[in-house]
């Protein structure tokens, strides 16, 4: 795909994964519209990109932005569904409401900007790339909402890609990376109920606020290297279905196909090592 005259949407892009992804962008040369919730975005993306607040939650702010693109532009070539936080804790114990503000955000609103940019793309082509996680596969203890999040947004990415194979020229790509050094983790932990507490559940909350649960400690990634997978999805001739960022995260999303009985004791013995080292690293 040229990228000369190219035009990204790109959502949640004010810092971590969004942040790096608008900076390679731009630096590939694209004209780049950076979005978030809130427009607090750092100084060189303010000076690099044009930055608009976009609540993904907002389905008339959502056709307002697209429209203000296109009217700009004249085009639309590449939508980055990046937007996305974390609600963690027990399934019993988290709130109905968390859940589905978590599902609006991260289901409901890549699935309002895919309805907004596809008239567009039909006309003159596209790529549609969805920042999703390995999560959306095997799901993690203390994070099910997170997880569920993921995995229904993996099964809509992955109709869509099927339903549009006879346009011309539109692409549908995942990114599904594992850890990444952002402040995902402290964004979750602030979700954390802090009463009302299951018993049953204090090694889950034990390995959440201690250990490398949510941070991935020395495995997780980097900004840079989802952002440079992001490019590539928007770049590549043709582009791939799904694109695990790092090693890790593909040996995550293969071990989906073990069965439960392999699955479930990895994974609570992932918890309960991190918690343990969590507490001897502090």
């Amino acid at each position: 795909m040229s990228t000369g005259d190219s035009v990204v949407l790109l959502t949640g892009a004010a810092s971590g994964i969004g942040a790096a992804t608008a900076r390679a962008f731009a630096d590939d040369g694209w004209t780049v519209y950076a979005t978030d919730i809130r427009a607090e975005f750092p100084a060189d993306i303010r000076e690099r990109c044009r930055c608009l607040e976009l609540d993904v939650t907002d389905e008339a702010q959502i056709e307002a932005v697209v429209d203000q693109v296109i009217e700009e532009t004249g085009r639309l070539d590449c939508l980055v569904n990046n937007a996305g936080y974390g609600v963690a804790g027990p399934v019993e114990d988290i709130a109905s409401d968390d859940v589905r503000e978590q599902f609006d955000v991260l289901v409901h609103g890549p699935h309002r900007l895919v309805q907004a940019v596809l008239p567009e793309m039909r006309e003159h082509g596209g790529r549609i790339i969805t920042v999703s996680s390995v999560l959306g596969h095997t799901a993690s203890p203390g994070l099910g909402a997170y997880s569920a999040g993921k995995a229904a947004i993996e099964s809509l990415i992955d109709a869509l890609r099927i339903e549009v194979a006879g346009a011309d020229n539109i692409h549908v790509s995942l990114v599904e990376p594992a850890w990444v050094d952002t402040g995902f983790a402290d964004s979750a932990l602030g979700s954390l109920n802090d009463e009302d507490r299951t018993p049953t559940y204090n090694r889950t909350y034990e390995a959440l606020e201690d250990g490398w649960v949510l941070t991935g400690g020395p495995l997780a990634t980097t900004p840079e290297a989802v952002a440079a997978t992001v490019l590539a999805a928007a770049t590549d001739d043709p582009p791939k279905a799904r694109y695990p960022v790092g090693k890790f995260a593909t040996f995550v999303r293969w071990t989906h196909w073990l069965p439960a009985r392999l699955q479930d004791p990895i994974h609570r013995g992932f918890g309960r090592a991190s918690s343990f080292l969590g507490r001897w690293l502090r």
